[in-house]
């Protein structure tokens, strides 16, 4: 059975970051929260086959050509001396 809860003085830092990926997300304040809280509190747990299904299928998603393995590995070391 779904409860009610009020959150008071919460810092201004996590608001504006609950509010920033509430619109990313199209959903209100307390959907995000809510969101949120379950993937903490509820985590799902995947097994190994399920979690390289899913990096297969983001790979998969890429776009074909857009990173070459020399453009990676020039970015990898920008900045270091």
């Amino acid at each position: 059975m779904p409860t009610n809860l009020t959150l008071k003085n919460i810092p201004d830092a996590v608001y504006h970051r609950l509010k920033w990926a509430a619109q990313l997300h199209r959903r209100s304040l307390s959907s995000e929260a809510i969101v949120c809280l379950e993937s903490i509190l509820l985590p799902t747990r995947m097994t190994p086959s399920e979690r390289i299904a899913r990096a297969r299928e983001l790979r998969a998603a890429l776009p074909v050509g857009a990173f070459c393995t020399c453009d990676i590995d020039a970015t990898k070391r920008e900045g270091r001396t």
